[in-house]
């Protein structure tokens, strides 16, 4: 399993080695997860969906969420109804913007929601309109490339299992989230998200 502080200290790592030139560029890194992107968008799990109905709202069986915009410590932290201590000074949040097939907004420049996440550590939490779920990551396949300023750009997926969920989200404790992520680590510390995260029941 890889952890997300793996992520932070192979970046730093990185950061001192020069770019071998054997990596992937920045326009074949972009058509790749473009590729994933549009693939997972037109999968018979998205494409034929069941609704879950509760609390006056209702989600797909499978949605997907963006997660966009660099990270912030997280400071008191709302009580989103789930085990994991937000407030213990490990998590970082991103804003949320909706794709498709959760309830609420759909306007994709408007945010829904919040992301907060462990960088050491295996957790993360979602809070978007219906609810609130918690995952832990399982798996991964990135690549780290040297931005040209000192940081490095993380492309690849991760894997994550869903291990909680509060309102129209209980269903889905069990369930998995396909994450194909393009994260800017930079060289000043800050980390600037851009993730598409494909969530599933099953």
């Amino acid at each position: 399993m890889m952890k997300r502080s793996m992520i932070t200290n192979q970046a730093l790592i990185n950061q001192s080695k020069p770019g071998s030139g054997n990596g992937p560029t920045n326009t074949q890194r972009r058509t790749l997860i473009g590729g994933a992107l549009v693939a997972l968008l037109s999968a018979p799990l998205l494409s034929a969906p069941r609704r879950v109905m509760a609390q006056g709202a209702a989600v797909e069986d499978s949605f997907v969420v963006l997660l966009k915009g660099v990270y912030e410590p997280v400071v008191h932290a709302p009580d989103l109804g789930l085990s994991m201590n937000l407030d213990d000074g490990s998590f970082s949040k991103t804003l949320i913007y909706p794709v498709s097939g959760i309830p609420g907004n759909s306007n994709p420049n408007k945010t829904v929601g919040d992301f907060y996440v462990q960088f050491n550590g295996d957790l993360c939490a979602y809070h978007i309109p219906g609810g609130s779920f918690a995952m832990r990551f399982t798996g991964s396949d990135f690549t780290l490339n040297p931005d040209g300023l000192g940081g490095n750009f993380l492309d690849g997926t991760f894997e994550l299992t869903i291990e909680e969920g509060t309102g129209i989200y209980r269903s889905f404790v069990g369930g998995h989230n396909h994450m194909v992520d393009h994260l800017h680590l930079l060289a000043d510390g800050s980390a600037d998200e851009y993730c598409f995260c494909f969530i599933s029941r099953a």
